[in-house]
């Protein structure tokens, strides 16, 4: 499609919406139940995820530099814009609403888009890693189930009906399961660094200075630094639910910056746990975390630690799968008030006032994407989970690409006006957080370590992303325009 024609659509869909939207203005109104620590701990168990630990730290000891480096160039950039926009433009729909404020209805669509249908993707690895982990707690002889695929949907297929009820429910009741994953997962890594430090401070460490320097052969290095970036994104969420926030101007700034400071240096402290624990080859991408804790607890004579560990951090994971599910739901469901899908998305539940229907929808892809990784590619439980965590950081990633470049946009605006931040700020975050993202997306094309097949990797990422964009093009000028029409004819007064 050229650029007049999709100029000229955009505006078509543009104008045939804004009756629509007022339609939407009459939505039953959202509750605002989110504290300034319910924030903080949001931001912690959306943004520090354990799960991702294992398959960076399998990359070896140079992982760390890419860690700061991300922090530096994109977390650091990823506060500033949060602030910023979200400063500029308060509402529901966060990184859909500020892309379409700076870049126009299609762009915002297609940032929202990626947002959700990524998580598509990342939620069943959420699940996949909760069953690798939960077994630990069932005690010894149970953790070959987590490589029982009938086993494994089964308990996916459990947990990710409970988040959606919870959810349902409203974040009145949804908001304590992440606010009980954050402490969760403060506790697992609390204990994990502990342990990392007792037993390097009894027994030493077999790492050396020679594992934090470039591989000779860095493929596999490459991958992890998209797969750093996807990890280190989260500060955004909460602003997909501004309408939900108590008084969000005053306190997301500050609520931003603990749970900055907080999830990066838990990620950093992790890392170089699982280094210090265990073999960087290995490394298990599910269960890594508490394969380190095992063999850490039995230098240390605490084997009887190693059951309510992997409790405790199955709920952690339970923690970031209601966050991610909840905070996801919120584009379809603003996409639905916005008629470029259907319009059954943006209903609230009549008791709950909640986006019920998208949260169902939501599920409902995440598990069919499950089965079809098992049941038609034939891979493994972890080849399954890190095709779908690659293709969930390419998808991710998109919406930061447009928020970067909403920063720069408006810094270079001639009616300049200052917001939270000054001109140079915004440019310095922008630029940063824009080529960083750039990169990242590029190099999640290469396969990580637990891929058996590049070609069906590559098929698969490449096929993945072009079918995704491809559904926000249809949705937008296809099925968008023909809802708005309807709308406006429905709404016109009979002849």
């Amino acid at each position: 499609m050229s650029g007049s024609q999709e100029k000229t659509l955009s505006n078509e869909v543009s104008s045939l919406s804004s009756a629509a939207m007022d339609v939407a203005q009459e939505a039953p109104h959202l509750r605002r139940v989110l504290g300034r620590w319910d924030l903080v701990l949001l931001f912690v168990v959306a943004v520090f995820n354990l799960n991702v630990v294992p398959s960076i730290a399998a990359n070896g000891g140079v992982t760390i530099w890419l860690w700061i480096i991300s922090l530096i160039l994109f977390f650091w950039p990823q506060g500033i814009a949060v602030i910023e926009l979200a400063h500029r433009y308060p509402g529901e729909g966060g990184v859909y609403l500020w892309a379409k404020e700076v870049f126009g209805d299609f762009h915002g669509f297609l940032s929202g888009w990626c947002y959700w249908t990524n998580n598509m993707m990342y939620v069943p690895t959420i699940m996949l890693y909760f069953v690798g982990v939960f077994v630990f707690a069932l005690g010894s002889g149970h953790q070959s189930l987590a490589d029982n695929k009938a086993f494994t949907l089964s308990a996916s297929l459990f947990l990710l009906a409970t988040l959606v009820v919870l959810n349902v429910v409203g974040l009145g009741v949804g908001k304590w399961i992440n606010n009980i994953g954050a402490i969760g997962t403060g506790i697992a890594a609390a204990v994990l660094i502990g342990l990392g430090a007792i037993v390097w401070l009894r027994f030493g460490t077999t790492v050396t200075w020679a594992d934090f320097q470039i591989p000779a052969n860095p493929r596999f290095v490459l991958n992890s630094f998209g797969v750093i970036c996807f990890g280190l994104v989260g500060l955004e969420l909460a602003s997909i639910m501004g309408d939900e926030i108590e008084n969000p101007q005053r306190i997301m700034p500050g609520a931003v910056a603990w749970g900055g400071v907080l999830s990066g240096a838990l990620y950093i402290g992790a890392t170089l746990t699982l280094l210090i624990a265990v073999s960087k080859q290995d490394i298990s991408v599910l269960q890594g975390i508490v394969q380190a804790v095992s063999h850490m607890a039995a230098k240390v004579n605490a084997g009887w630690i190693v059951a309510p560990f992997a409790f405790m951090l199955s709920i952690s994971i339970a923690g970031i799968g209601s966050a991610w599910l909840a905070g996801s739901a919120r584009i379809p469901f603003v996409a639905g008030l916005d008629s470029y899908m259907p319009s059954w998305l943006g209903k609230v539940h009549p008791k709950y006032a909640t986006p019920y229907a998208a949260l169902i929808v939501h599920a409902m892809v995440s598990l069919i994407l499950v089965i079809i990784n098992f049941s038609f590619t034939g891979a493994g439980v972890q080849e399954t989970f890190q095709k779908l965590l690659s293709l969930a950081v390419v998808l991710q990633l998109v919406p930061f690409l447009y928020m970067f470049g909403a920063l720069l946009k408006i810094a270079a605006s001639d009616s300049f006006v200052r917001g939270r931040n000054s001109r140079p700020t915004l440019i310095f975050a922008g630029a940063s957080g824009l080529i960083t993202t750039g990169l990242g997306i590029a190099l999640a094309f290469f396969p990580a370590q637990q891929i058996t097949s590049v070609m069906s990797y590559e098929v698969w990422m490449v096929g993945g992303t072009l079918l995704f964009i491809g559904l926000a093009a249809f949705f937008f000028f296809v099925y968008g325009r023909r809802k708005a029409a309807r709308k406006l004819e429905a709404m016109a007064p009979a002849s």
